[in-house]
């Protein structure tokens, strides 16, 4: 019983600073102080969510006045494509499902807003069976 001292502590593991700890100004004062090698670096735009940064377009279509404009579809356009989804007995979102955009693309291109895309247009022409250029109208 001469081995154990009843007055002794034994520390099997002591935790070290944290990441957070060893980052703080505290600690890098510290082992400065001490005399430590002490790297420090910043780095660019950390903390930030640039994934969604905005471009030189996005400001373009921001600052869009009646001299810059992009081209919208036409409005004969949009009564094309809504009487022949009408003749077909198809709501908005029922076309929209149809070729797979969401119903917000249909109510757009009928009313003039959208910028064209030849592809929606595509589908749309094909889910309708209406191909609005024999009628003569101007995309």
């Amino acid at each position: 019983m001469a081995e154990s001292d009843w007055d002794t502590v034994t520390v099997l593991r002591k935790k070290g600073p944290t990441a957070a700890q060893a980052k703080s100004k505290q600690a890098i004062l510290a082992a400065q102080r001490r005399g430590e090698d002490v790297e420090t670096s910043k780095k660019w735009a950390a903390g930030q969510n640039k994934q969604h940064s905005i471009t030189k377009n996005t400001a373009k279509l921001d600052r869009e006045t009646e001299e810059l404009h992009h081209d919208r579809v036409t409005l004969e356009v949009g009564k094309v494509i809504q009487q022949g989804r009408q003749s077909k007995g198809l709501t908005q979102k029922d076309l929209a499902t149809k070729i797979n955009e969401k119903p917000q693309v249909i109510a757009d291109y009928e009313s003039g807003r959208a910028i064209p895309n030849n592809q929606v247009l595509g589908k749309i022409e094909r889910a309708i069976g209406e191909c609005p250029s024999t009628r003569r109208v101007r995309w």
